[in-house]
Parts: C-alpha cells; sequence; structure tokens
C-alpha cells in the first residue's frame, strides 16, 4: 500500500507576478506525476494536494507571502482551524532554503497564537466527527485508525494541545510525532506523565499493528478486540484521556 503524503507548495515572488505563479504550477504538476507514476511495483507515493490554502478550488502553488497573509487572518477569509490542526504536522521537506526558514517561522507564528480553549475545543470535536462519518465501520472489529479510542483520537488530542497551548509552551512547537509532543505534554503539566507514557505506548502499540496487517495486504485495519487483549488495553488509556480532555476538561491546562 503506498504512503500518502499532504503537500503543498510556496514560492517566493511579487504576489502580482501571475508568470512565476504559472511556472511553479508546471513545475508542482511535473513533481506530482513523477512521484505518483505508476511502475512495475505500483506507485511509490499517493500526493493529497486538498488541504492547500482555499482546498481544491485553489491555486496549487501558493505565493510565500500570501500564504502567511491566508494562515493569520482573522474573520470569515481566515484558515480553518483543521487547516491549523494539519500545519501541526507540517514540516518544510524541499526546494529553496530561504522559503523552507520562511515557512518554518509562518509555522511558529500560527501555532503559537493564543486561541479560544472552549472554541478550540469544540471545533476540533466537530472535526473529529465529521472525520468518523467519513470512515464508517459497519463490522464488529475495532478500526486502528478511525475507530474511538484508535489513532485518529489520538492525534487528535495531540493536535489540541499543540494549538490550545503552544502559546504558553513552545516546547509543543516541534514536529516531533506523536509520542514525543505526548511526553512534553506530560513535562510541562498539561497531562499526567503516566498518561502519557501509557498513550504514547498505546499510538506505538496500534501503528505497529497497522503496518503489520498493511504488510499483509489487509484492505481494512480491522481486527478483533477478543482476540487483541493488549489492543484492548492501549484503546482505554486513549479513551480514559479523550474523556480528560475533552469531555471533562475543567482542569486541563492548569497544572
Amino acid at each position: 500500500m503506498p504512503q500518502i503524503w499532504i503537500w503543498f507548495f510556496l514560492y517566493q515572488a511579487e504576489e502580482a507576478d501571475f508568470a512565476a505563479q504559472e511556472i511553479y504550477a508546471l513545475l508542482a504538476k511535473r513533481m506530482i506525476n513523477w512521484l505518483t507514476a505508476y511502475t512495475s511495483v505500483g506507485s511509490l507515493f499517493e500526493i493529497d494536494t486538498r488541504l492547500r490554502p482555499n482546498g481544491s478550488a485553489g491555486f496549487l502553488v501558493t505565493n510565500a507571502v500570501a500564504f502567511k497573509k491566508y494562515q493569520l487572518r482573522e474573520g470569515d477569509n481566515a484558515a480553518w482551524v483543521w487547516e491549523h490542526q494539519a500545519l501541526t504536522r507540517a514540516r518544510f521537506s524541499a526546494g529553496c532554503e530561504m522559503v523552507g526558514t520562511f515557512f518554518d517561522d509562518v509555522r511558529f507564528e500560527v501555532l503559537s497564537q493564543k486561541r479560544d480553549i472552549g472554541q478550540l475545543r469544540l471545533e476540533i470535536l466537530e472535526m473529529r466527527r465529521k472525520v468518523h462519518a467519513g470512515h464508517p465501520n459497519p463490522s464488529a472489529d475495532f478500526d486502528l485508525k478511525h475507530d474511538a479510542g484508535g489513532m485518529v483520537d489520538i492525534e487528535f488530542i495531540v493536535q489540541f494541545l499543540v494549538l490550545g497551548y503552544s502559546n504558553t509552551r513552545p516546547q509543543l512547537i516541534g514536529n516531533l510525532g506523536n509520542i514525543a509532543l505526548l511526553r512534553i505534554a506530560g513535562e510541562v503539566g498539561l497531562i499526567q506523565m503516566q498518561t502519557a507514557q501509557e498513550v504514547g505506548d498505546a499510538y506505538r502499540l496500534l501503528r505497529a499493528r497497522q503496518h503489520r496487517l498493511r504488510l499483509d495486504g489487509a484492505d481494512k485495519t480491522r481486527v478483533d478486540l477478543g482476540l487483541e487483549p493488549q489492543l484492548v488495553e492501549a484503546r482505554k488509556v486513549v479513551l480514559a484521556l479523550w474523556q480528560e480532555i475533552f469531555l471533562a476538561p475543567s482542569d486541563i491546562g492548569k497544572a
């Protein structure tokens, strides 16, 4: 099964330089074609560009200055919370180092904004409901990624902590992965250290089980929990942290 990469392309030029936009858009299309080309063993990557500013209706490539304005704008034309959720996992991967540094600075500025924690919680809960609805599981088996207590719940927990508390805990801004960020959240007092360790272990176990199923050619990464006592315990600790943060959140961030 190919990896799915979510990409957006930035370039530096005058905002009114539409020729530059056309040139870089052509380059981006060629890169996507190269990376998604079928070979004798299938395609290496699936490229998803729908998370670019303004979604699939927006330009394939974005002027770096325009990207910054979009991410930091307030009001009706502001970036959605789910776009900032995606930014928590974003990193500069290739290209001009100057553009990469610019992107890192924008990312830092966006993630370190002070947010209304209650409103952020509601918006992330609503996005979680949408993701869940988009991946229905009619079977009796447990979907390692999408069901409650699975990998997506852990990812949303981490994204909430990063967006909600990086303003006062900048240690959370680094793109370090979910397990490391859970550990940092424990170190800075947002969650208990034991909980951070247990949920990090749960994420590691879920991912390992998911990878094994994919290597075995499974179409869906679902398991019978009756045969997986370790996963039952892993799911319990994830659900407990979800409850603590999203359903009984009065003490979060006050440690």
